[in-house]
């Protein structure tokens, strides 16, 4: 501005132009407020807010290649992920305030974020984020801990993210398959067009010389407008499937088409449009046609599991993927329907293991609500004739590890966790269950590296964050107790709002506003979960840790009362890890009520 005002003043204002303003846009973002040389924007996700930033900090650093030093402009970006107050066209609150303090922190040319954003965006973005350490900010009240992501530029920071594009060589056998879009005109369909994808994903990653980016990655992508050559640089990959699927009634119409990321040329498109009774032919054609674009020779077993479908019967497939859509919400009204949705699959087909393994999954899961509903002996026996028509299904596994820890068998339950895990590594159901299983434990350390991994595999998991609040607050981690919190209530209020009828993320959101200290918002939602179901034993116990942590004895005791009567001794073991239950452990009623329960096991055993 020193050398030449007007001239700085013009070319920031082209560069707002031609591509700032333009990449909000396009990552769904809203500028609410312009202050000479900086910009307050608003993004609903925080995945859009980081995609974009990175994206402006590319286009800034290829703007300034060939400028004389003097003439550069460099940005500086923060990132917070948080609440925020609207009024008046304006946004105000802490969570601003943080941004504005981690932008002023940031060197020349990169972005600085909270340890909340880098938990949340986790590995979805490929971007290499850099532990600052905890900084004190000016007029917040707690340390944040801050990461960076760097990128080359003119300034001459040195690159620090993992998307730039690599010899040719190294690019020639990977792939990203973004989400199949919707075209059915009907939301309800969108399980069967995820599905459709999720299983495309699953053949191609069957395949040893194709690197395919996991599901959790590409699904950030979802309902976003996107650049493939962009796609391609983000993930690292050479080319990208994109496709529409489009279900009415009996006949299906599916599209694909393979595209050179890296040169922007259409490789192969096809349109299908059949009947229902042929989409796994349909997804095999696709996987065969990208096997021979890229020229892969596949090996006989590769051959073999592509080849081999799960079942055969299209029916029992689709009300297995709106199953596997409604066991993810992990409360009893939605497990009690994916479990109808998976027994009426192994109704139509009998010989179907992956939907006996969501039933054994329910089942298990349910148990947490009525366990002499669901007898071990049951769930195992589910699970075992899962493995026994396919060996080595993974969630089959996971099923029978979850059975086996909960009647006790813990060292079998681990080795179960970790064979499904070996085969597949990604699978969120065998992180999830083999991190409670940690926690019960008392090892939180264990615990906090998969639920990491389970919340960083499901973008809408919210129960992850939750428990990692839990477990950092067990190891007194107050900074990272915090930072889950956050990213905890963030996924309980998109959960909450998709499914208003749902307890589960009130009750557990509730939890997550007592550990970030604001005891009105952890009542207003703890007794909108009461409201939705006041009978539901998990909602109450959830809450009873609310009004502990909050500082309500008496209330947390009476609900305690109520809720341990109807435990099963494999519940009280969470309850005896439970960190949230640490300020009334001393009290006496407490204490009795342990005791009664571990008398009722002496006399049971």
């Amino acid at each position: 501005m020193g050398i030449d005002e007007e001239g700085t003043l013009n070319r920031f204002k082209c560069h707002r132009s031609e591509l700032i303003d333009p990449l909000i846009n396009d990552h769904k973002g809203r500028t609410f407020k312009l202050t000479g040389d900086g910009m307050l924007v608003e993004f609903a996700s925080v995945i859009n807010a980081v995609a974009c930033a990175a994206d402006i900090q590319r286009g800034m650093a290829e703007r300034n290649q060939n400028v004389p030093k003097e003439h550069r402009i460099d940005l500086r970006i923060g990132i917070n992920l948080g609440d925020i107050i609207v009024e008046d066209g304006d946004i105000f609150g802490d969570g601003v305030n943080v941004a504005a303090r981690l932008e002023g922190i940031a060197d020349a040319g990169c972005i600085a974020v909270a340890a909340s954003v880098r938990d949340q965006v986790g590995s979805r973005l490929n971007l290499k984020f850099i532990d600052k350490g905890e900084h004190a900010l000016k007029n917040i009240k707690q340390n944040i801990r801050v990461y960076t992501i760097g990128f080359g530029s003119p300034s001459g920071i040195e690159t620090t993210t993992q998307t730039t594009v690599g010899p040719l060589d190294q690019l020639q056998k990977t792939i990203a398959v973004l989400p199949f879009t919707n075209m059915s005109h009907d939301p309800e369909q969108e399980y069967f067009s995820d599905g459709i994808t999720e299983d495309i994903i699953t053949d191609l990653s069957k395949i040893s010389s194709l690197h395919v980016v996991a599901r959790n990655t590409v699904f950030t992508y979802k309902g976003r407008s996107v650049k493939i050559k962009q796609v391609g640089l983000d993930l690292g990959v050479r080319y990208v499937l994109e496709g529409s699927v489009r279900k009415v009634g009996e006949r299906v119409r599916i599209t694909g088409q393979l595209i050179d990321a890296l040169y922007g040329g259409h490789m192969w498109a096809e349109r299908y449009d059949r009947d229902l009774t042929d989409i796994f032919a349909i997804q095999d054609e696709i996987t065969h046609a990208i096997v021979s674009q890229l020229k892969i020779k596949l090996l006989p077993e590769e051959r073999k599991a592509i080849d081999t479908e799960p079942t055969g019967n299209v029916e029992a497939y689709t009300y297995y993927l709106r199953g596997r859509q409604f066991s993810h919400a992990w409360t009893k009204s939605y497990l009690y329907l994916a479990r109808r949705m998976f027994c009426k699959a192994v109704e139509l087909d009998p010989d179907y293991a992956l939907a006996y393994a969501g039933i054994a999954d329910c089942e298990a899961a349910l148990r947490d609500w009525q366990p002499d509903d669901f007898p071990l002996e049951r769930i195992s026996a589910m699970a075992a004739k899962a493995l026994e028509l396919d060996p080595n299904l993974a969630e089959a596994h996971a099923s029978r590890g979850l059975a086996l820890h909960q009647a006790g068998h813990d060292e079998e339950a681990a080795a179960s966790f970790e064979r499904a895990l070996a085969i597949d590594r990604g699978l969120h159901e065998a992180n999830f269950h083999y991190a409670r299983f940690f926690y019960m434990r008392g090892n939180f350390e264990s615990a906090v590296h998969y639920f990491k991994q389970a919340a960083e595999l499901k973008p809408d998991d919210y129960l992850s964050p939750i428990h990692l609040m839990s477990a950092y607050s067990s190891l007194g981690k107050l900074a990272e107790t915090e930072s889950w919190a956050r990213i905890g209530v963030w996924r309980a209020e998109q959960a909450l709002a998709k499914n208003p009828e749902n307890s589960g993320p009130a009750h557990r959101g509730a939890l997550a506003w007592a550990h970030l200290g604001d005891h009105q918002r952890a009542r207003d939602w703890a007794d909108r979960a009461l409201a939705i179901d006041p009978d539901d034993v998990v909602a109450q116990y959830n809450v009873a840790c609310v009004y502990s942590i909050i500082g309500e004895v008496e209330k947390a005791i009476r609900l305690l009362q109520s809720v341990l009567p109807k435990s099963s001794y494999y519940q009280t073991m969470w309850f005896k890890n439970d960190s949230d239950l640490n300020p009334i452990r001393g009290d006496v009623r407490f204490l009795k009520m342990f005791e009664r329960i571990e008398e009722e096991k002496r006399l049971t055993v």
